[in-house]
């Protein structure tokens, strides 16, 4: 089984559209970026193209890659000063030279699409879920994929993805098997779980050796490799062994775009 994201953010887009209808103001989303990554820029591209669909403004300002953080610092905080201006998200990664939590703490609550600044209790049931956590839930909801008492693993532990994604199957009752680059024996882990994510970003990861023929496979990652978009998931060798797969592209990523959106729409509501 094919698990599309599609239909997952069509029911969303629906939803969302209604309620822009009948706001006072058009919605802006600023999307900050540094530099010039080609996955960056693909992610980007589906925002602002969602976002018009909406009517949604969404204002990118993009800065060169040996932007100074304390420059940084200040341009974040003239949108976060910006009335006009109604969330914020940064488009990670940064350079490495930047402090990444300097940056997204500079994010007030109010707008705070992505809901990753570090000056919140990552337990809070008052913050926004991150996006792509938002979406592995919704998807799995759609498609019926129950979570309590299920084994998950979860490889990858990225603050934008495996860490909030972690924490959303353990609030709804998984057992979360996280693992990172110092997790030994991981195929020995995730061939014993009902699910397995990856969030790592790195093509082709995850083989047949991984899993067993009554899993659900959710693919978060997203690579370029010669012109083509993949996972993390070798798609061609996984898919005939197990249950239920999502694909790259196609899956989780339209989905992050409409629930980043529903983020927005989220933050507005409590104004």
């Amino acid at each position: 089984m094919i698990l599309y994201g599609a239909p997952v953010r069509e029911k969303i887009k629906e939803i969302l559209v209604e309620k822009i209808k009948k706001l006072e103001k058009k919605p802006c989303l600023a999307i900050v970026q540094v530099g010039d990554r080609e996955d960056s820029n693909v992610y980007i591209k589906n925002k602002i193209k969602f976002g018009k669909e909406m009517g949604v403004e969404v204002l990118l300002k993009k800065f060169e890659t040996n932007i100074a953080e304390k420059d940084l610092i200040k341009e974040v905080d003239k949108l976060a000063n910006d009335d006009s201006v109604d969330s914020i998200i940064v488009q990670l990664p940064i350079p490495k030279n930047i402090n990444t939590n300097a940056i997204l703490n500079k994010i007030p609550m109010g707008k705070d699409a992505d809901g990753l600044s570090t000056t919140k209790s990552v337990n809070s049931d008052n913050i926004i879920t991150p996006a792509t956590a938002r979406a592995v839930i919704l998807l799995l909801d759609y498609y019926k994929i129950g979570l309590r008492g299920k084994k998950v693993a979860v490889i990858g532990q990225s603050i934008l993805a495996g860490k909030p994604i972690s924490f959303e199957l353990e609030k709804r009752g998984a057992e979360v098997f996280r693992c990172d680059i110092s997790t030994k024996n991981i195929p020995e882990i995730t061939r014993e779980c009902n699910i397995l994510i990856s969030a790592v970003g790195k093509p082709h990861l995850i083989n047949k050796e991984f899993v067993n023929f009554k899993q659900v496979i959710i693919d978060v990652g997203i690579n370029r490799v010669e012109g083509k978009l993949v996972g993390d998931v070798n798609f061609a060798e996984v898919e005939p062994v197990v249950c239920a797969i999502t694909p790259v592209p196609g899956g989780i990523g339209p989905l992050t775009v409409a629930c980043l959106f529903q983020n927005l729409l989220d933050l507005i509501s409590e104004k």
